[in-house]
């Protein structure tokens, strides 16, 4: 009687199956990059034009205050870049980014410096100019990972080829957080001084200025005495910077 041998050899996986899957994964990968590319173009070309309505960082915001049970006292007024006193745009040159006028979105020589502080360990600074603030403030999240950042310099690049650079300080000052529920240069001239901000001195413009790296701890006005000794360094470059041409 015969004997029946039975195989105990596996059943390899299908390389079809393989191949195909992984083809789907790349297929997957390209579409999401290149709709990627097509939103934030899309999104930098149209915020060349319209006003930006709120940034991530507001939203963020509205969600703090609401999970602390906190009202969410919210002021953003833009106003175009004529309406904007010049010494506001002096004051925030000469406080986050004296070379904004000459670079190409890029301070390497600041940021170079930040990483040597920082890797020192002394306090940490950022090196960021106002196009990379602004490409944050608008595009972005809070945060320092290599992610963000490496989105950041995408924005940046992007913004400082199709905005230019009066659309950019536009953009800035009517986006970024200058007090507690205050966005926008407008709304901290109100804010702060009870006044228009086409109206703003060089003093006032500097008091906004020097507390936006921390903009819900320091006070532009009744200021403590590190504030007012930022303010008369910015007045004191402010008078340096001359004529602002675009």
């Amino acid at each position: 009687m015969a004997t029946k041998i039975t195989s105990t050899k596996k059943k390899q996986p299908s390389k079809k199956g393989n191949t195909s899957f992984k083809s789907k994964m790349i297929r997957f990968i390209f579409k999401s990059f290149f709709w990627f590319l097509g939103v934030s173009l899309f999104f930098v070309v149209l915020f060349k034009f319209v006003p930006v309505p709120f940034t991530p960082l507001m939203v963020i915001r509205a969600i703090e205050n609401k999970s602390a049970g906190k009202d969410n006292n919210f002021s953003h007024d833009w106003e175009p870049i004529q309406n904007i006193s010049v010494n506001l745009q002096k004051a925030v040159i000469a406080s986050e980014d004296g070379k904004f006028l000459s670079h190409t979105g890029f301070d390497f020589t600041a940021m170079q410096k930040a990483y040597t502080s920082n890797e020192r360990g002394r306090k940490i600074k950022g090196g960021s100019t106002i196009s990379q603030q602004t490409a944050k403030n608008v595009f972005l999240w809070q945060g320092r990972s290599y992610l963000r950042k490496g989105l950041e310099a995408y924005f940046t690049v992007l913004i400082e080829l199709i905005w230019g650079k009066e659309r950019i300080m536009e953009v800035y000052l009517n986006s970024i957080e200058m007090g507690d529920g205050v966005y926008g240069a407008q709304a901290a001239a109100k804010h702060w001084y009870r006044k228009d901000v086409s109206n703003l001195t060089p003093q006032q413009a500097a008091g906004i200025a020097a507390i936006l790296p921390s903009p819900r701890r320091f006070s532009a006005t009744s200021s403590s005495s590190y504030i007012n000794g930022r303010k008369a360094k910015i007045v004191r470059v402010m008078q340096q910077i001359g004529k602002i041409k675009y």
